[in-house]
């Protein structure tokens, strides 16, 4: 059976063909060709990611990379994590669409890490993780499949961390004996307070801080030593998880150990300082004693020199007497008798003093 050309064509476009001369057939058929192998380009290196599409019912056209090249968005990455979404069951209904899975590439976030987060949820059973906040956690810079794997396996943290130049916590009860504990943290990630959310190291703060407090509230060391569990329930109540990324499970006292009593050195120390301010007073109640004897000393010599000076004065005031005739010579030598009797008596009585003693 032989097909001729006029016969399958229209007449009119029978027409044109036959019209045509040979170099326009040949540069159709260039161009034909160019086509062509555009095409075969496009398929040889597309034809791989989308047999596997096609395979497991990821639902990725190969018009859908090409389009995710033109995009600048690595279609290798998305076609495998819609791959990987769809053998966990993670299908379009929960948001794992490739437009959104493209968006979340050209944010900067990681798709594989938010897929695998996803899977580890579901299979866990207990975690509830949807598409959106595991791409806005994976956008906020936290690790999304860590925090996921947290919240399934807890975490045990130690306090104080091992980065801390204190190797214990130390407190001291209201009986002043100081007590070094050790405590380990366990926690897991709350993905609810992920984003925003204070990190590990206001945990070990906060514990910390809750240790020390429950120590210092105890009425003796020993109290303490009895009842470790006491400073776990206490810091527990105080609920140091608020506003963190964590959730703490449970907090245990690893270690704990009796230091110094600090309340007998402070005391001692305070016996110190009162004996040196007592002797402080003391020397200067001794020095202003000494210095008003000093002034007495002075005080003395002085009336001593006022009586030496009157002494003086009264042989000139005898004579002066004498002068004017208001003192006779039988006056003075009363005055005489009187002075030697007054010095018999005060020699006598001088001498029987003496002897009493």
């Amino acid at each position: 059976m032989t097909w001729h050309l006029p016969h399958l064509l229209p007449a009119p476009l029978a027409q044109i063909l036959f019209a045509l001369s040979p170099t326009v057939w040949l540069i159709i058929g260039f161009i034909g060709l160019v086509v062509f192998l555009v095409l075969f380009a496009i398929f040889a290196r597309y034809a791989r990611l989308w047999i596997q599409s096609i395979s497991t019912g990821a639902r990725v056209g190969i018009f859908d990379l090409l389009r995710m090249t033109f995009r600048k968005v690595n279609p290798t990455v998305i076609l495998r994590s819609k791959i990987m979404a769809t053998q966990a069951g993670i299908t379009e209904e929960d948001g794992v669409t490739t437009k959104a899975l493209e968006s979340h590439y050209l944010s900067g976030g990681n798709v594989p890490l938010v897929i695998r987060a996803m899977i580890a949820a579901r299979k866990a059973k207990i975690v509830d993780l949807d598409f959106k906040k595991a791409t806005a956690i994976d956008l906020a810079g936290r690790n999304i499949l860590e925090a996921v794997q947290t919240s399934v396996y807890p975490r045990v943290i130690d306090c104080p961390g091992r980065q801390s130049k204190r190797p214990t916590l130390d407190a001291i009860a209201k009986n002043g004996i100081q007590l070094k504990v050790k405590a380990r943290v366990t926690v897991r990630a709350n993905l609810n307070q992920l984003i925003g959310g204070a990190g590990e190291e206001t945990i070990v703060a906060r514990v910390g801080e809750g240790i020390v407090s429950a120590i210092g509230s105890a009425d003796t060391h020993a109290h303490v030593l009895e009842n470790p569990d006491r400073i776990s329930k206490a810091v527990l109540a105080r609920k140091l998880d608020s506003q963190t990324a964590f959730e703490i499970v449970s907090i245990d006292i690893a270690d704990i150990d009796v230091g110094d009593n600090i309340g007998a050195r402070l005391q001692a120390d305070q016996a110190e300082a009162d004996t040196r301010v007592a002797r402080a007073a003391a020397e200067g109640r001794r020095a202003m004693a000494v210095s008003q004897e000093q002034e007495n000393i002075a005080m003395i010599e002085e009336n001593r020199a006022h009586l030496v000076e009157s002494e003086a004065a009264v042989p000139k005031a005898m004579a002066e007497a004498f002068r004017n005739g208001r003192l006779g010579i039988l006056d003075y030598y009363k005055l005489k008798n009187v002075q030697a009797d007054t010095d018999m008596r005060e020699s006598i009585a001088g001498v029987g003093s003496s002897r009493r003693e």
